[in-house]
């Protein structure tokens, strides 16, 4: 199971979903050669990748515990708000998700290529089941936190998505 925490602090507020006893869903492997040309340096941990919609006062902070590299992309509506590089076995934080809910999709492997927006070799995509909610009021912003890998009692379902329905 994954997890899926609001964060812990005085002006964070956020409901905590509850009650997911399932493993995760299978998800679509794609792996592929790599050319010399279209690899760049791997991103560093917290590189945002694309922003869209932001500016808000809410927090999302990844915990990648797996040993590949991940993805996170939030989308409102139809449009992608924003994605954000996390590094195997590290956590980063995007600190300005705008008010709205969001649909969650990430995508972990290796060798992520900047100009495809993808990773090049086994590659695995995937959303969370779940929205996340963002709401500022005068007082009080919302914080999630999001894990990556598979956690003991974790309260969250995944789904795969087929890469070519992943918001790259």
């Amino acid at each position: 199971m994954f997890s899926l925490r609001p964060l812990a602090g005085a002006i964070l507020t956020s409901v905590l979903l509850t009650g997911y006893a399932a493993a995760p869903a299978a998800a679509s492997v794609q792996e592929s050669a790599v050319s010399q040309t279209s690899s760049a340096a791997r991103p560093g941990n917290g590189k945002i990748l694309y922003d869209r919609i932001s500016g808000g006062e809410g927090i999302l902070k990844i915990k990648n515990g797996t040993g590949k590299d991940g993805v996170v992309t939030l989308v409102r509506g139809k449009s992608k708000a924003f994605s954000l590089y996390v590094r195997a076995r590290s956590t980063a934080s995007f600190k300005r998700v705008d008010d709205g809910t969001y649909t969650v999709y990430f995508t972990t492997g290796y060798r992520f290529s900047t100009s495809k927006r993808k990773f090049t070799k086994s590659a695995v995509y995937q959303r969370f089941n779940d929205r996340l909610k963002f709401k500022t009021t005068s007082t009080q912003s919302t914080g999630w936190t999001l894990t990556l890998n598979p956690v003991k009692g974790g309260n969250a379902r995944t789904s795969g998505v087929n890469p070519k329905d992943f918001p790259a």
